[in-house]
């Protein structure tokens, strides 16, 4: 057997089962710089800003001379890689890790199908190994968990504790994950603005992931769609990014709805915001439909707006239609998606931005209506970072051809806004799940020693937007799509099972050590609560005489405010020092959380039940250098209750409990007591006292597998392994 824990990606495209054919190919990377304008991203809440891209002399000056450097050097770094790999293997307990993640995965779902005979290969490795819920992050959200995962630490170690973080300067709410931001230097010629410098593309998690320290040791590790790795660190191994990788519009996903009404020949199309989405009014002549997709905005030319790439739709009968864009011909049948269909933006100096999108035709008569994914990031031409190496996505697309790339690939709010119904989510979520397992069965073939890790994102998805049908009596059970797809839960249970046991025969082997993994749990969403009202009620916010109602806390009077909320997950003090219009002294500041906290604690909806069972002090649940930057209160819900949209976005209602109608009708920001993940192993796992396992601890048991010291600043302890 080759002793290269993964053979080069021009050598690793050979054929492979019959199954799983493979096409060989190889690639040369050419390089890009990126030049961005960005804006707040609003990630689960709303769409974020735009970008364009462009090559310079001077990027490709410095990676010719970068790549001589590398020639020369190969041959010393490969004998030390040998060595170091030798070295390491000689000490690990398993040749091969494998970590299947199942985003939102919930515990008692499991159980009761597990119950119920319908997940056997769960069984299997509950019977053969481990199975435990796992205990998860306050709060209980992805990024925070998953970053959590993957550095071993605490949130106030790695810097990410919702979604949302807000701008101190500002108050305007913006991606916590990630900052991109353009070149500094630019030399202006007439309209164009040519970059002399690279743009700054900055990930804000903190803390080194656990296979970057595998790989200072000689472990290599192939690792797919991770969230939160956007954009993509240099270690020893591959990796391709999930969540947190932006459309190409720059935002967290921005769909679009094409549709005709009645006006007259001489009105002009018209646009109308969703959230996450907009509207496009066109107009029909005759059987032909014209309009364009929107791109990001080109930044090479002065005031140069929105890039777009018309096409022209021709209705050729009864639910059928041919869709021309970017020189192809594609036919469109309602109800049916078309693949992946490459799209091509001209920004000026043969400056072109390339993206996918699947088109989907709704219907024809009486009047036309079109929808269009979010424009993503092309796999095959990436105009951003996706990657590590550069070279691992574009391997993709042309093994298994065009993917989903954006971090949140699964449109929820065209189902929110109704302009997909069930079965139209339904098929995003089962065609990027599909994606992402034919990615991983390929990691697992190639990485035969060392760690692999995928993860797979339908099962978060679908509690969201599906939760509504295992409760009749839910506020969205009626109102919100057909019942075509009520039993989404269940059968997304039976297709992880399957995934299962596919993982399971690939893993048939005394020399790897296989984790079954969730970041946490899920629970219903029925009511939303606008801890902007509660503070207003109880006197820490004071709204301007208009500000009722007003997006991004813009209709807040400062000057009489102590505390404010925006974002999914807590409580921010409007601190003197910190942030701009600040009025709170530091000195009264763990008073003031202290009396919020009680008060808080405990509230009652309308009828009495318990809505919020605690809150947390930040100040006391985390440590480490970043515990500043953290909301200083976590609020902990009970099951059935979240903070609602509006105060997520800093819109400040008269309303405290408002029903939730949303298709998004299921949860897991709550009290993380209520909703922790999963842990199954095909070996016996234990902790080394008698609480439960937490997903902090499986970064240093990973490292220990493979004899490595897990680093002190880790806050997980090793679990052992029998």
């Amino acid at each position: 057997m080759n002793d290269t824990p993964f053979p080069s990606l021009s050598s690793a495209c050979g054929q492979s089962t019959a199954t799983r054919p493979r096409r060989a190919y190889a690639l040369v990377l050419l390089p890009a710089v990126l030049l961005l304008m960005t804006e707040p991203a609003y990630a689960y809440i709303g769409p974020g800003a735009g970008f364009a891209v462009g090559t310079t002399v001077v990027t490709l000056f410095f990676a010719f001379f970068a790549a001589l450097g590398a020639l020369f050097l190969w041959p010393f770094r490969w004998a030390i890689r040998v060595l170091r790999r030798r070295r390491a293997h000689g000490r690990a307990s398993f040749k091969r890790v494998v970590v299947l993640g199942l985003d939102g995965l919930e515990p008692t779902l499991v159980e009761r199908y597990l119950a119920e005979g319908k997940l056997p290969n769960f069984a299997r490795l509950k019977q053969s190994g481990t199975y435990q819920r796992l205990a998860t992050t306050a709060p209980a959200m992805t990024p925070v968990a998953w970053a959590t995962f993957l550095t071993g630490c605490n949130p106030g170690k790695h810097n990410i504790f919702d979604f949302l973080t807000r701008d101190k300067r500002t108050y305007l709410p913006e991606l916590s994950s990630a900052q991109i931001r353009p070149p500094r230097k630019t030399l202006n010629i007439g309209k164009w603005r040519i970059p002399l410098s690279k743009p700054d593309i900055r990930g804000l998690r903190k803390g080194k992931p656990f296979w970057n320290i595998l790989g200072e040791h000689g472990i290599f590790s192939n690792i797919i769609r991770m969230p939160i790795t956007f954009p993509p660190e240099k270690f020893r191994g591959v990796l391709l990014s999930a969540m947190c990788v932006p459309d190409l519009r720059g935002s967290q996903g921005t769909f679009s709805y094409y549709s005709t009404n009645d006006w007259g020949a001489g009105d002009s199309p018209r646009v109308e915001d969703y959230t996450g989405g907009e509207q496009v009014r066109v107009q029909r002549e005759g059987n032909v439909i014209r309009s364009h997709l929107v791109g990001p905005v080109n930044t090479i030319a002065t005031n140069g707006g929105p890039l777009r790439c018309p096409f022209e739709v021709r209705v050729t009968g009864a639910d059928q239609a041919v869709l021309k864009v970017d020189g192809q011909s594609i036919k469109l049948t309602r109800g049916e998606y078309t693949p992946w269909v490459r799209v091509t933006f001209k920004a000026g100096l043969g400056v072109k931005v390339r993206g996918i999108c699947e088109f989907l035709l709704l219907e024809t008569e009486p009047e036309f209506r079109l929808y269009v994914t979010p424009i993503q990031i092309d796999p095959g031409h990436p105009a951003l970072p996706i990657s590590h190496p550069k070279v691992y996505a574009p391997y993709f697309a042309r093994l298994l051809g065009p993917y989903a790339t954006m971090g949140l690939a699964e449109d929820t709010w065209g189902l929110n806004a109704r302009v997909l119904d069930d079965a139209a989510f339904l098929h995003q979520c089962v065609e990027a799940d599909d994606e992402r397992a034919d990615m991983f069965f390929d990691a697992l073939e190639k990485t035969r020693h060392g760690l692999c890790v995928c993860v797979v994102d339908g099962p978060d998805r679908i509690h969201h937007m599906f939760w509504r049908y295992l409760e009749p009596d839910h506020p969205a059970y009626h109102g919100q799509g057909g019942r075509e797809c009520r039993n989404a839960i269940e059968e997304m249970y039976v297709r992880m099972d399957e995934l299962v046991g596919d993982t399971l025969a690939e893993c048939d082997d005394d020399d790897t050590l296989l984790l079954v993994i969730s970041d946490h749990g899920c629970t219903s969403f029925r009511r939303g609560v606008d801890l902007n009202c509660w503070l207003e009620q109880n006197g820490y916010l004071r709204l301007k005489p208009d500000g009722r109602g007003q997006k991004y806390l813009a209709g807040v009077d400062w000057s009489q405010t102590r505390a404010y909320c925006v974002g999914l997950t807590g409580i921010w003090l409007n601190l003197r020092g910190r942030e701009a219009q600040g009025i709170v002294d530091p000195a009264d500041a763990p008073a003031l959380r202290e009396e919020i906290s009680r008060k808080l604690s405990g509230l009652k909806d309308n009828d009495g039940a318990t809505a919020i069972n605690r809150v947390f002090d930040a100040h006391k649940i985390y440590n480490g250098p970043y515990k500043s930057e953290a909301p200083d209160l976590i609020v902990g819900y009970n099951r059935g209750y979240r903070v609602s949209w509006e105060a997520a976005i800093g819109q400040p209602t008269d309303e405290l409990f408002r029903d939730n109608t949303k298709a998004w009708s299921g949860d897991h920001i709550v009290d993380p007591a209520l909703v922790p993940g999963v842990l199954f192993c095909n070996r016996k796992l234990a902790a080394q006292d008698d609480r439960a396992p937490h997903i902090a601890d499986l970064a240093p048991t990973i490292l220990g597998l493979f004899g490595v010291e897990a680093p002190p600043h880790m806050d997980g302890r090793p679990l052992t392994v029998s």
